[in-house]
C-alpha cells in the first residue's frame, strides 16, 4: 500500500490536473469566440492532455493499493484579453503545475518512495515539454505583436496540433 503522505499530494496533483483541463477548455471557449480556431484546437487538445495526466495518476493510486480523493475542482479564471496574454497566463501556470510535480517528487524522496519517484519523472519530463512549447508560441506572439496576417499562420500552425493519448510506459 502506498504511503498515506504519497497519497494525499498524489490526490491534489490528479485534482490540479483536471482543473488544468478547465482552464483549457475556458481558454479553448475564448478562442473559439474570437475566431481563433487553431488557437481552440491547441488550448482543446491541451486539456484532453491533461485530463490523460490526472488519469494516469488515477490509475497509478489505484495500481499501488491507495485511495483516489477526487475534491471540487475550482473554475477557471477567465479574464481573457487576447492570444499574448492567454499564453502568458498558459506559461505562468504551467510553471505553477512544474512546481507541483517538483514537489511530488521531493516527497518521494522524503518518504524513501522509489517507485513513485521513478513514476514522477514521467511528469517532470513532460512539463519540461510542455513549457518550452508554450515558450514557443509567446516568442511567435511576442516577435510578431498583434500583426493581423501572422496572427492567421500561427493560427494555421495551431490547427494541426493532433491530439495523442498520453500513457505512463516504464
Amino acid at each position: 500500500m502506498i504511503n498515506k503522505k504519497i497519497e494525499e499530494i498524489l490526490n491534489a496533483q490528479i485534482n490540479k490536473e483536471f482543473y488544468s483541463a478547465y482552464l483549457y477548455l475556458a481558454m479553448s471557449a475564448y478562442f473559439d469566440e474570437i475566431g481563433l480556431k487553431g488557437f481552440s484546437n491547441w488550448t482543446k487538445i491541451q486539456a484532453r492532455e491533461e485530463v490523460d495526466h490526472g488519469m494516469i495518476l488515477f490509475d497509478y493510486l489505484i495500481a499501488r493499493n491507495g485511495n483516489v480523493d477526487l475534491k471540487h475542482i475550482e473554475a477557471p479564471d477567465c479574464d481573457m484579453q487576447n492570444p499574448l496574454q492567454v499564453f502568458e497566463k498558459i506559461y505562468a501556470h504551467e510553471k505553477t503545475v512544474t512546481e507541483s510535480i517538483e514537489s511530488v517528487a521531493g516527497m518521494t524522496e522524503s518518504e524513501c518512495d522509489l517507485a513513485t519517484r521513478n513514476f514522477i519523472d514521467w511528469y517532470i519530463a513532460e512539463q519540461v515539454e510542455e513549457e518550452a512549447n508554450v515558450l514557443d508560441i509567446i516568442k511567435k506572439l511576442k516577435m510578431f505583436g498583434e500583426e493581423k496576417s501572422i496572427l492567421y499562420h500561427i493560427d494555421i500552425e495551431l490547427a494541426k496540433r493532433e491530439y495523442k493519448h498520453h500513457n505512463y510506459s516504464c
